[in-house]
């Protein structure tokens, strides 16, 4: 069986029979995807479990002055999914788009909980959405008690590929901060 990249970086073939693999592979549907396409937009409820093989995506909303805020960056192995939605079948409060051409896996609500009587399928679902949630409460809590340098300088301890292939505008607001103030910050570092 030819697997897709995607399950050697998400799951362990070697904890999955030849069966369960097979099964897996079966429900996703590889997406292409090209830079401003929209996977999951506001509004709408979100139809797809998205496992990310290459490529770079963020979430965001507009605030209530019209500023276009980045929520949450996705890159390579990330699962790009609105929780509340894809679950509870809500329209998403914020979109998905590419910042870049890529690739990816998508699995509809049906076809996902059929993959659920494979205990490594649940755990790594389980691990996934622990991590999302630790992840976007230090995020908060970094943009409140954190100097921005600090909150730059941990993007780019924590997430490299982020800062070399987002565009700026998009690192500053997710930051919490101007494209100015980004600017200064970056020239402080390189000094």
């Amino acid at each position: 069986m030819n697997q897709p990249h995607f399950l050697n970086c998400i799951f362990k073939p070697e904890n999955l029979s030849s069966d369960e693999l097979e099964l897996i592979v079966k429900q996703f549907e590889e997406v292409a995807f090209t830079k401003n396409d929209y996977l999951i937009e506001k509004g709408k409820v979100a139809n797809y479990y998205y496992f990310l093989e290459t490529g770079f995506l963020r979430s965001y909303t507009i605030d209530l002055e019209g500023n276009d805020i980045t929520t949450k960056f996705f890159s390579e192995k990330d699962i790009v999914i609105d929780w509340h939605s894809y679950f509870l079948k809500k329209p998403c409060k914020e979109s998905i788009q590419a910042v870049t051409n890529g690739k990816c896996w998508k699995i509809n609500f049906n076809d996902f909980m059929k993959l659920f009587n494979i205990e490594a399928f649940r755990a790594v679902g389980r691990t996934r959405l622990v991590n999302n949630y630790f992840e976007l409460k230090n995020h908060s809590i970094s943009v409140i008690a954190d100097q921005a340098k600090d909150r730059y300088l941990n993007l780019i301890k924590e997430k490299p590929s982020i800062v070399q292939n987002v565009p700026l505008k998009h690192i500053a607001t997710y930051l919490g901060i101007t494209d100015t103030s980004l600017s200064r910050i970056r020239k402080e570092i390189t000094l």
